[in-house]
């Protein structure tokens, strides 16, 4: 097989309206030409994402040129192969039209040898405006209901949902030949594809069952050979003409999520031949797992697990959303970033979530390699969709496509139908005979099937949430299913709402945090740089965002003394509601058995519930979650809460304190529990210590704290508890525990010592020491790029804390000194 590559050649695009052409790249969008072409401002920055929404009403034509000699018109088949085409696509091949998508998420391949020419040929494609179709076309079905759509009918159209706007996103609605574009040409009998299926037999052999498929269905016998190896080293291989290939892999090494085990990764090559000639080849790399969503009935209902090579997995993880608005931008060192970040917080999981899209090849290969497990919606989100034959028929060329494609991925542990569209639609669905007829054709019939024959091996999930039943109500995700919770945050439920329930898997929960003032800058000039003013505004795209974050955060911590300062109290407040929902869902293992908080990444620079910032810097959520994921883990349940009643009169129902232990690491450790209660002014009113057993899966109450006694002695706005874990005489886990509301407490006031040393020339390694206790301690080293291991961490009296920052350029110990700066909870009142 011969080919051309378009992606590379030059191109050239214009408003269809107008006879002027601008430069152009491909792979890339209409947006990303015209910004480089100078003809539109920065879409993320202050408020131009109003000024650019012209874009989206136009038709936009792209066009190139590539040259053909006599022999490459020789062979038998000529094809157009376009892997991605946003959206609306009219394509023309020296004046003759070959092919029409409406579907972004399809890939295209087109006979156009008698199109073809020697020499000179011209490739044209016209997108017309999909806001223009979204008004126009499939005016019949009108979702019940918009959520985050503010024009409203995107679900008209196959393309990414989150383009049309979100609650975290802006709206550009864009188009352009998003994915690579090239000519072929060869055999005509092509290896399309092969579906790979592992068999991991009782004697602990995986059998990879391999069945190829051919472009022409009837064809004259192929010869196939299969080669499966391992760091160069061939691990088997079979030969043969039939429909199947089976290879042995005796003596396989295992493929495991990240904290569990390796993650090698055997190459995979499959060529073809028929009478001597090449009829293609295909190489993939796999890793060697047996992935199963285990519903068993249990003492609470029906469990919901994921068990890897026959070890059921606690999942600790992140929802991903695109990772810019404009994702043609992104490359492998982008995904890189941010999922790197995902290991480090010891996550072992993402939910590749229905808004987005079918991420590129650069994320699936980061994903295997790291063991980030993949719960992988189709891309539906929220409204309901039209069933008409048409809009069927495209959902079918879609998932066919993307289940061949992706379905052999190591990392890929469950298909998922849509993101909540009957969690919330519930009544819509109920009330409207054609609308349920119509969503189950899809989501309970259609796309099954088409994993159950293109995949044959990873579990189907309907909606996310769901239960196995239309009715809602978190009362049955006590049961069965997954759950996502948003009492927190959207009905502003007090924190500790999370440990009313007992859910069986929470996939979604979250709370928005504002980005650190760094952030805020890339797309803000500093006199517009006011929380509430226009252009900050315009990057929150949460119509009650911002009261939602002040409300939460006036209930844990006291006014602030600026703005910077609310930024880090919004940070702090995000960790603490995340870390008390993902320890109450940790704690409650093996009845719960993962807990997926919502969101990761950001698509642009806005205020969000995303734990890693657009520019790649770590909010405090991130930081935290590399301590509430840790794989042991010493956690605090506190019975009770303090409220408010007449007058404003405070009242706590806090009198104990529940100490445990959390491990998932696959081996057993001795581990050693202490505890401290502190006074504000450093004394240790209590201590103690227990030596633990730490084994797999174990969530254990190790201790009872009964503190009435202190609290009516020395007062709750004067104490706080310290809790460690050591093993192997390090400390693996520590917090605080407050007992009632920082904002109640007299937080001392001391100083922190901080010295630097530079053991490698990118490599800082900081020690902190306070003369008393200080909360969240956030250090930074403005303008320059780093990632640390540690920070929003607390002191205590006297204690050293060292933690390991790595830069992206090298350092000195004066450069780092100078540019250094600290501060602790205290620092941000007056």
């Amino acid at each position: 097989m011969k080919l051309i590559s378009l992606s590379t050649a030059t191109w050239h695009f214009r408003d269809s309206s107008s006879r002027s052409w601008l430069p152009a790249t491909v792979p890339g969008c209409v947006h990303t030409d015209l910004l480089a072409a100078g003809k539109i401002p920065d879409p993320f920055f202050g408020a131009n994402e109003s000024a650019v929404q012209w874009v989206a009403e136009r038709d936009w034509e792209y066009r190139t040129t590539f040259q053909l000699s006599a022999a490459d018109l020789q062979a038998d088949a000529h094809e157009l192969v376009a892997d991605g085409l946003d959206t609306l696509a009219t394509v023309t091949l020296n004046g003759k039209i070959i092919g029409r998508t409406e579907n972004m998420f399809v890939g295209y391949r087109w006979p156009v040898r008698t199109q073809l020419r020697q020499g000179r040929n011209e490739l044209r494609v016209l997108f017309r405006s999909a806001t223009q179709f979204v008004r126009t076309k499939r005016t019949e079905f009108t979702p019940p209901r918009e959520f985050c759509d503010p024009v409203g009918n995107a679900v008209r159209l196959r393309k990414q949902p989150s383009q049309f706007g979100w609650d975290w996103a802006p709206r550009l609605v864009t188009a352009g030949i998003w994915r690579d574009l090239r000519l072929e040409w060869g055999s005509a009998n092509r290896l399309a594809h092969a579906q790979i299926v592992q068999r991991h037999r009782p004697d602990g052999v995986v059998e990879l069952e391999v069945t190829p498929e051919f472009a022409r269905a009837t064809a004259p016998a192929v010869e196939l050979t299969a080669i499966c190896s391992l760091d160069g080293v061939e691990v088997a291989r079979a030969t043969g003409s039939g429909a199947i290939l089976r290879l042995e892999i005796k003596h396989p090494q295992r493929w495991w999520p990240a904290g569990h085990g390796a993650q090698p990764l055997y190459d995979f090559a499959l060529t073809a031949s028929a009478t001597g000639e090449a009829c293609g080849s295909l190489r993939r790399r796999l890793g060697l797992r047996a992935i199963v969503l285990d519903r068993h009935a249990d003492e609470w209902g029906e469990s919901f697990q994921f068990v890897v090579n026959g070890r059921p997995i606690f999942i600790k993880g992140a929802n991903w959303i695109p990772a810019h608005s404009l994702v043609t931008t992104l490359t492998r060192e982008r995904y890189s970033r941010d999922l790197t970040a995902a290991v480090a917080a010891n996550m072992n999981c993402l939910r590749l979530w229905g808004g987005g899209i079918y991420e590129s090849e650069h994320f699936y290969d980061l994903c295997d390699e790291l063991g980030l497990l993949i719960w992988h919606d189709f891309m539906f989100s929220c409204a309901l969709y039209p069933a008409d034959a048409a809009f069927v028929e495209s959902v079918n060329a879609e998932a066919v496509y993307q289940v061949k494609r992706i379905h052999h991925r190591a990392a890929l542990a469950l298909w998922c139908g849509n993101n909540e569209l009957t969690q919330l639609n519930g009544k819509a669905l109920s009330e409207n005979p054609a609308l349920m007829a119509g969503y189950k054709k899809i989501f309970h019939d259609l796309l099954p099937a088409i994993v159950s024959v293109h995949d044959g091996v990873t579990a189907y999930w309907p909606s996310s949430e769901w239960r196995g039943t239309f009715e809602n109500g978190h009362a049955l995700g006590e049961q069965k299913g997954d759950s996502h919770y948003w009492d927190v945050w959207h009905a502003r439920h007090p924190v500790k709402d999370y440990e009313k329930w007992a859910f069986r898997f929470c996939s979604e929960f979250g709370m928005q945090s504002y980005s650190s003032p760094a952030t805020n800058a890339t797309f803000c000039a500093a006199s517009e740089a006011n929380i509430f003013g226009p252009s900050m505004e315009n990057h929150q795209k949460n119509a009650l965002g911002n009261q939602i974050i002040l409300d939460y955060v006036a209930r844990r911590y006291r006014f602030p003394n600026s703005q910077d300062g609310l930024i880090y109290l919004s940070q702090l407040n995000q960790a603490y509601c995340m870390q008390v929902g993902v320890e109450h869902f940790r704690r409650l293992m093996p009845r719960c058995m993962g807990a997926l908080y919502w969101q990761l990444n950001d698509c642009w620079p806005a205020t969000s519930w995303s734990s890693i910032e657009f520019t790649g810097r770590w909010k405090a959520l991130h930081y935290t979650a590399r301590r509430f994921f840790a794989p042991a883990l010493v956690t605090a349940h506190v019975p009770g809460d303090e409220t408010t009643g007449i007058g404003n009169t405070r009242t706590s129902t806090v009198e104990a304190v529940h100490l445990y232990t959390v491990y998932d690491a696959p081996d057993a450790a001795v581990g050693l529990l202490r505890w401290d209660l502190f006074h504000l002014d450093g004394t240790i009113f209590l201590s103690g210590k227990k030596r633990v057993i730490l084994r797999y899966g174990a969530s254990v109450r190790q201790k009872t704290l009964h503190l009435r006694r202190q609290l009516a002695a020395y007062g709750r706005e004067k104490i706080y508890l310290r809790i460690a874990l050591d093993v192997a005489n390090k400390t693996v886990s520590d917090q605080t525990i407050f007992l009632t509301p920082p904002r109640s407490m007299a937080l001392p006031r001391g100083r922190t010592r901080v010295t630097v040393a530079i053991p490698r020339p990118r490599e800082a390694t900081l020690t902190f020491t306070s003369t008393c206790f200080q909360h969240a301690v956030a250090f930074d080293f403005p303008g320059l790029e780093y990632r640390a291991d540690d920070n929003f961490f607390d002191l205590y009296p006297g204690e050293p804390r060292q933690v390991r920052v790595r830069f992206t350029q090298a350092v000195s110990r004066s450069r780092l000194v100078a540019a250094m700066s600290h501060h602790s909870l205290v620092d941000t009142y007056d």
